[in-house]
């Protein structure tokens, strides 16, 4: 049998083409990826920038001002030497529990980041089951800590790593009641779901007026998750030394830094989404229906519109959290789990009880 020498070339020009077309592909499914890591990497910075400037303006003091204009470069400039020191091992400890548990905590709370809407339709993944999805992810960042603790072979680590542990579980049974009171509301649990639901009266069609007792709790017990004072009993420095990376140095103790403000970023923007109307202008509508639509216009624009109004409300929330861990002084763990367990639990239930009971009657 005689082949053509052009039906040949055909043939492999054409698998050439498609295996382009693979690789174009794929490419063009990672960039949304990055470019949201981008974004994630350059908002962590801006709250470290943050962080320092507002505690330096409370007590009193120059904050960052050497490292690049204003000092905005500082947080980079540890990161970098941090990546550069030496990493050391716990010579009788566990050397994949003490290596596992900073990437754990950190990808953990980075999955978390998928399910959440930046602007109109500018989400990377609109799921049924979005808010629960961020809940049962979080959930896996202690696991991280617990391992890290036991890994160190050191009894203040182990310490620490237990408090996480018993810290995420006494704050997360409320946050998921107070979650499920948002969804009740909403009729839904997807996050681009609840914040349409806010959208009809603007500011006041905010879930923050119809669940007040929900978003205290909500803000207590994110703040307990992300173990920012008062709450930092896994890392109390006068007790544990520094916790459950007392052992940890260099990039692995760089990740433990990065993951406790990725789950502050994170948690500010759960408040905006679920309490705060999301990317909406909080204009109401029947003032101003045409200023409303602006953020619904496809676009650049429109897109542009909507993640700065999403960035404002969250940066709003992060300066109550950062005034609060320089404000008030640390709890004990027996007052810890007290508020969770007598006071923020059985709020947390009465008031899904009473959304419950609302939904019911309003059939």
């Amino acid at each position: 049998m005689i082949i053509d020498t052009t039906e040949v070339q055909d043939i492999n020009s054409f698998s050439r083409l498609e295996s382009l077309k693979e690789v174009y592909g794929i490419i063009w499914a990672l960039v949304p990826i990055f470019t949201l890591v981008l974004g994630i990497t350059i908002g962590v910075l801006v709250i470290v920038w943050l962080e320092r400037e507002i505690s330096a303006g409370i007590q009193q003091r120059i904050g960052p001002e050497y490292a690049g204009p204003l000092g905005v470069l500082q947080a980079l400039a540890d990161g970098t030497k941090l990546l550069f020191k030496e990493n050391l091992i716990p010579s009788r400890g566990d050397t994949r529990l003490f290596s596992i548990g900073p990437s754990i905590s950190v990808i953990s709370i980075l999955v978390s980041y998928s399910v959440i809407p930046f602007g109109y339709n500018f989400v990377l993944a609109d799921l049924n089951i979005g808010v629960f999805l961020w809940i049962a992810i979080s959930s896996i960042a202690p696991i991280g800590l617990l391992m890290s603790g036991y890994g160190s072979n050191n009894k203040y680590s182990f310490l620490g790593g237990l408090r996480a542990a018993a810290q995420s579980i006494s704050y997360e049974i409320p946050l998921t009641l107070c979650v499920l009171s948002i969804s009740l509301l909403s009729n839904s649990l997807s996050t681009v779901d609840i914040v349409d639901a806010q959208s009809k009266y603007g500011f006041w069609g905010w879930n923050l007026w119809r669940q007040p007792i929900g978003f205290i709790v909500f803000l207590i017990s994110s703040l307990a998750e992300c173990e920012r004072l008062p709450f930092d009993l896994p890392e109390a420095e006068e007790e544990l030394v520094a916790g459950y990376q007392t052992e940890y140095s260099g990039i692995k103790f760089g990740l433990f830094y990065v993951a406790s403000y990725l789950n502050l970023l994170v948690s500010s923007l759960f408040v905006t989404v679920l309490y705060l109307g999301g990317w909406n202008i909080s204009i109401p509508y029947i003032f101003v229906s045409e200023l409303f639509e602006i953020n619904k216009t496809c676009g650049v624009f429109g897109t542009t519109i909507g993640i700065f109004i999403t960035l404002a409300k969250t940066y709003l929330f992060l300066f109550v959290s950062i005034t609060t861990r320089w404000t008030l002084p640390r709890l004990r763990m027996d007052q810890l789990l007290n508020l969770g367990w007598k006071f923020l639990l059985p709020i947390s239930l009465g008031n899904l009880l009473l959304t419950t009971s609302f939904r019911l009657f309003s059939l």
